[in-house]
């Protein structure tokens, strides 16, 4: 567990004097419930405190959500009758009637399921048993934070009445104190501490409205008495503080009165600088005058020179859109003319097209008529061979004399 206190946990020796006897005097105040009784620390933290029961009780268990404080607790205050161990405060691991006396101080607070701590405490008391609980004033604690701010360790903070219904809700006896510093007058003897002091208490019962703390002692059964309790710590000497006080205040007036001087020789020397400051401001505010005045002729020469801009736009918005009207207008001509092509070229190719077809068909007739004359050529040829021959022959039988004779004697073919 870190030693530096941080507001969740008393650390002894890292908290203020009177923080420490707060927070002691409590332990202080249950000791006397808890002679030979077995004891359970709620919220046990770094030990201090369970060591303090230990004292009188015939045993004692504290316990702390804190693996860290439970560790702190265990190393600073080994005793054979006092363990620490981790368990939540609101699911207590022990068994009904485990314990005849249940503290915890300054712990309700932090509980988001604080109902919870109240009835597993009546759960693991003995009949006889009692609860000692305790709990800033919900509305004392917050003036005392109106600087610093609440809590951050606090989940649910108490007034009187919510305090004593809550505990009154859980068990049938119920007997509440009030805590609180309070200036005393002590007569000690010389000698060893006596066993027992006579105390006088003054003025009225217990203001609820003003208590710095509430504490109860509950229990199952009736309880007799409930004396009012002094703790007089060992360093308690008010008006002995009180002068060490004033020194201490003293130190940091003087400490104050030499700031205070620094401060108004600073502040001296502020005012001078302040008049300087003042009279270049004034130059610098008649400097900006004239600039003013400029900016202002400026102003006006550029609004005539933003209307010139604005006309000149005008003009040459009207010329782009007679630029663009004319380029849309030869844009429209050329694809006009495109298509123009586009067709005729397609007219063109179905032309040469049927151009080609008809060509094939004039080539292939021409070769077929070229192929019909070259045989009626060869069969001429074959035709004129024949005949010379037949003329030949002709020509031979006409000169035979045996035709000869037959045309002399009449007889014969008749040859032409």
């Amino acid at each position: 567990m870190s030693t530096e206190f941080t507001g969740e946990r008393v650390i002894p020796g890292q908290v203020d004097i009177d923080l420490w006897n707060e927070h002691i005097s409590r332990y202080a105040f249950a000791s006397r419930l808890a002679r030979r009784k077995r004891v359970l620390d709620v919220g046990s933290g770094a030990g201090y405190g369970s060591a303090e029961l230990s004292h009188s009780a015939f045993a004692v268990t504290g316990i702390d959500v804190s693996a860290e404080a439970v560790a702190y607790a265990s190393e600073h205050y080994a005793r054979p009758n006092l363990t620490f161990q981790q368990a939540s405060a609101a699911e207590l691991p022990f068994p009904d009637a485990s314990f005849d006396l249940v503290v915890a101080f300054e712990v309700i607070e932090h509980l988001n399921d604080w109902q919870n701590l109240i009835a597993e405490a009546r759960r693991v008391l003995s009949p006889g048993g009692q609860f000692v609980v305790s709990t800033p004033n919900k509305v004392y604690y917050a003036e005392t934070r109106k600087l610093s701010g609440p809590n951050p360790y606090h989940e649910h903070e108490f007034e009187f009445d919510e305090f004593k219904q809550a505990l009154e809700s859980i068990f049938p006896h119920t007997l509440l104190f009030t805590q609180n510093h309070a200036d005393s007058i002590v007569f000690r003897p010389i000698s060893s501490p006596p066993p027992s002091a006579d105390v006088r208490l003054d003025g009225d019962s217990a203001d609820t409205a003003e208590a710095h703390f509430y504490i109860a002692v509950c229990a199952g059964q009736m309880m007799t008495g409930a004396p009012a309790f002094l703790y007089v710590p060992t360093a308690a000497n008010v008006l002995r503080e009180r002068e060490q006080h004033i020194q201490r205040l003293e130190g940091e007036l003087a400490t104050k009165d030499t700031w205070l001087q620094e401060s108004q020789s600073k502040h001296a020397a502020l005012v001078d600088i302040h008049a300087q400051q003042t009279a270049e401001l004034k130059a610098r505010n008649e400097w900006a005058l004239g600039l003013n005045e400029q900016l202002k002729n400026a102003g006006s020469r550029i609004d005539e020179l933003q209307q010139e801009i604005t006309d000149q736009q005008e003009r040459a918005n009207t010329a782009v859109a007679a630029y663009e009207a004319e380029i849309a207008r030869i844009e429209a001509e050329r694809l006009a003319a495109l298509k123009w092509g586009q067709d005729k070229e397609s007219e063109l190719l179905g032309q040469l097209e049927a151009s080609r077809a008809e060509y094939t068909k004039c080539l292939a007739l021409f070769q077929q008529a070229e192929t019909t004359i070259e045989e009626r050529t060869r069969w001429a040829q074959s035709l004129e061979a024949e005949i010379a021959n037949l003329n030949a022959q002709l020509e031979s039988i006409r000169g035979s004399k045996w035709i000869r004779l037959g045309r002399s004697l009449g007889m014969g073919p008749k040859v032409g």
